[in-house]
């Protein structure tokens, strides 16, 4: 029996139309552009200068604060220039640009195909290769991996969850991980699992995806018998951490909490890779797999795609902007960005290029309120959106907090189901934000 969680939720259409698509890799670019902001946390501070030559996989942005993280260069080539360069959003952010020419990766990295199942390093040698490593949570937040696995003093985790569920609609990426990568992403959550000190791991995937729910089932019964595979209800937002968290465990993370508050760590299957290839193989995250999808793109691709990759040679190389297009969005449509910017570069935790028509991204009038309660029905945290968007729109801040607009995790689910096509998000967002800076301020005094 599939399991869900709890509040809330919606079922928009899977539109999983690139899911036969194999991965295959997306040949270098000439230019490369490598922004030193690909994580939550502070910017990379670099390391290179105009002029430097470097190697694929070496280390070109140092990690500058407790929350950040390393960045490597996913090329062989020239500095250009390290200088400011606008990211998909517009935003002028640090990059180092290179020249790019035929690959040479840094002494003692492996790039063969080779599984290596057996996990030689200490829990200590495994944090500090991971962190060396630049490893960042690839499910949306891009939050640093060795310091999510690096529990606080008091807090102890009992169980790891690897999220599979993918559960936007549209992208693959994940999926097309766990069909042919299955090995490496399963010797991914074991090394995770001795980082952390726990005896469980889970990996949660959902119904519509039963090739990779058998593929993970047969591994596990097979050999990785202390990971579990918990197949999961169709709805979405399946793969938020909460939502997870409370599908496969019944625990409800607390208000402003982490997941480590119930003793639960939550992975992404694209970070299990990920924390495979840094520990077996010494290989840096400078790429990532790609869904680049649409009903208006004539092919579907899952690309192994490198981070510094302009958003114009993506378009290039599929044949060109689609004739019906008229937006891109980085990520899936509910929680995906717009990119505004084709000369911006993809980073590590870009997970799909998603091509919209008119139709799709039109919105419609927006109509008065009609107290259907639609929006506090869908709300996964709880919440009552109408209330907040009352509240945001009057600035009341302190009323704002006390209605726990913080614990927003902007799902979208909301403006999805309104009636009245009030865009409840957008006004919600901008006032979390406002919210959180107050609540910040205030804890410093």
């Amino acid at each position: 029996m599939s399991r869900t969680f709890s509040l809330g939720g919606i079922h928009p259409k899977d539109k999983k139309i690139s899911a036969d698509t194999p991965i295959t890799d997306f040949p270098p670019v000439e230019i490369a552009y490598i922004s030193m902001s690909q994580h939550l946390g502070a910017p990379s501070e670099p390391i290179v200068a105009k002029g430097d030559m470097v190697k694929c996989g070496q280390l070109i942005g140092k990690s500058s604060g407790f929350i950040s993280a390393n960045i490597h260069s996913p090329f062989t080539g020239t500095v250009l220039s390290v200088e400011p360069y606008p990211d998909l959003s517009g935003n002028m952010v640090t990059h180092v640009i290179i020249k790019t020419q035929e690959d040479e990766w840094i002494e003692g990295t492996d790039t063969s195909p080779a599984l290596v199942k057996e996990i030689k390093l200490t829990k200590e040698q495994i944090l500090k290769r991971i962190a060396e490593c630049g490893v960042i949570g690839l499910g949306g937040a891009a939050f640093p991996t060795h310091i999510k696995l690096s529990p606080p003093p008091g807090k102890k985790a009992d169980i790891l969850i690897i999220n599979g569920a993918e559960c936007e609609p549209y992208l693959t990426s994940d999926y097309r991980l766990m069909l042919e990568r299955g090995e490496e992403v399963l010797t991914g959550a074991r090394i995770m699992m001795k980082a952390l000190g726990v005896d469980k791991a889970v990996v949660g995937i959902e119904e519509n995806k039963p090739l990779a729910v058998e593929r993970l089932k047969s591994l596990v019964d097979n050999e990785y018998k202390e990971i579990k595979v918990v197949v999961l209800k169709k709805r979405y937002p399946q793969g938020g951490e909460k939502q997870l968290i409370d599908a496969i465990t019944g625990r409800r993370v607390p208000s402003m909490g982490l997941p480590i508050d119930v003793g639960v760590v939550v992975q992404n299957v694209g970070t299990a890779y990920a924390v495979y290839e840094a520990v077996q193989k010494n290989k840096p995250l400078t790429d990532g797999i790609v869904t680049i999808t649409g009903d208006s793109l004539s092919e579907q691709k899952n690309f192994r795609l490198r981070a510094g990759t302009p958003f114009q040679q993506i378009i290039d190389h599929i044949g060109g902007f689609p004739e019906e297009a008229v937006k891109i969005i980085s990520g899936g449509p509910l929680m995906g960005k717009a990119v505004s910017k084709l000369g911006a570069a993809t980073v590590k935790s870009t997970s799909g290029l998603l091509f919209l028509t008119a139709k799709e991204t039109l919105r419609e009038e927006e109509n008065n309120c009609i107290r259907c309660a639609k929006c506090v029905e869908a709300c996964p945290m709880g919440l009552e959106p109408y209330l907040l968007n009352k509240l945001a729109r009057a600035s009341r801040m302190d009323d704002l907090e006390e209605n726990s607009v913080q614990d927003c995790i902007e799902c979208g689910c909301c403006m999805y189901t309104c009636p009245s096509h009030i865009p409840l998000l957008d006004t919600i967002r901008g006032a979390k934000a406002s919210v959180l800076r107050i609540m910040r301020s205030r804890s410093k005094k």
